[in-house]
């Protein structure tokens, strides 16, 4: 499904970016010319998104031929050549600024992913983003957080529970909620994973009580309060916290205990990672 849904998502990029035709390169290339370019780095970071480059150059043109110096998940430094790319001069002019597109998000996503990564390094606790991601780019988005080294929270709404605060509140409390996602489960003969927001130290013994679930969501909970909490769950049930979740402070965070943290930074307010596309003369 996922490598569908990526063609489907670049095909529908080309089709925004190329409408009728790249009316510069007909005008001033000739059809005949050939070329070949160099994608350079123009600043440190973590490399991400060379598949789906691969993907977009030959969606572009089967006659584009890619020689790739570095793969994904790499460090990489201004003046490095990723790939040498040769073919038709149109086809990579026409191609140019979707593969910079992808891959420069992608990668900045990565080196920001890395960044929180390192904070934790030696401790239990993992990183997961959010759904805090750029309409129709999620899928390209969640693979950049995996390359940095961090786990994809759920892809969407349909492959886990999540019951949040609004959830609680119109479905009459935190019992109601529960029981009323344990019933569908049952119903619909589905084994989703089931997660539930706790406001208060008070909601996560109402939680404890009421079980049924798979991990609880501290959310903007304090340091304070996440160690309590942490102490009474005691390995019962996972744990996750989120909100107000920074690199100043994640690993604070994650020295309380808990099994999970959630960024919603990883993907949101990123800063792409400067990338170009040269033709060699």
């Amino acid at each position: 499904m996922n490598n569908q849904l990526e063609e489907k998502l670049i095909q529908l990029a080309i089709e925004e970016d190329l409408g009728q035709g790249d009316v510069t390169s007909l005008a001033c290339i000739p059809a005949t010319s050939t070329c070949q370019s160099e994608l350079l780095v123009k600043e440190n970071g973590i490399l991400a998104g060379v598949r789906i480059a691969r993907m977009i150059f030959l969606s572009i043109d089967p006659k584009i031929s890619c020689q790739h110096f570095f793969e994904d998940g790499q460090p990489i430094q201004p003046g490095n050549v990723i790939s040498i790319v040769r073919g038709p001069t149109r086809s990579i002019l026409q191609a140019e600024r979707l593969v910079l597109n992808f891959m420069q998000r992608m990668s900045g996503i990565a080196t920001k992913t890395r960044e929180y990564v390192s904070k934790l390094e030696g401790l239990k606790t993992r990183i997961m983003d959010t759904r805090k991601t750029t309409p129709g780019m999620r899928i390209f988005e969640k693979e950049a957080v995996r390359i940095g080294g961090a786990l994809n929270h759920r892809m969407g709404l349909y492959d886990m529970v999540l019951i949040k605060d609004n959830h609680i509140d119109m479905a009459g409390g935190i019992k109601n909620a529960i029981s009323q996602t344990l019933q569908f489960n049952v119903i619909r003969d589905r084994k989703l994973l089931i997660e539930i927001e706790a406001r208060s130290l008070k909601d996560v013994k109402i939680i404890l009580q009421t079980g049924g679930i798979h991990r609880i969501l501290l959310d903007n909970f304090t340091l304070e309060e996440t160690r309590e909490a942490v102490e009474m769950i005691n390995g019962t049930i996972e744990t996750e916290s989120s909100g107000g979740i920074q690199l100043n402070n994640i690993r604070d965070y994650a020295l309380c205990g808990v099994d999970y943290v959630s960024v919603g930074a990883l993907t949101h307010h990123i800063k792409s990672l400067d990338l170009s596309l040269k033709m060699v003369l």
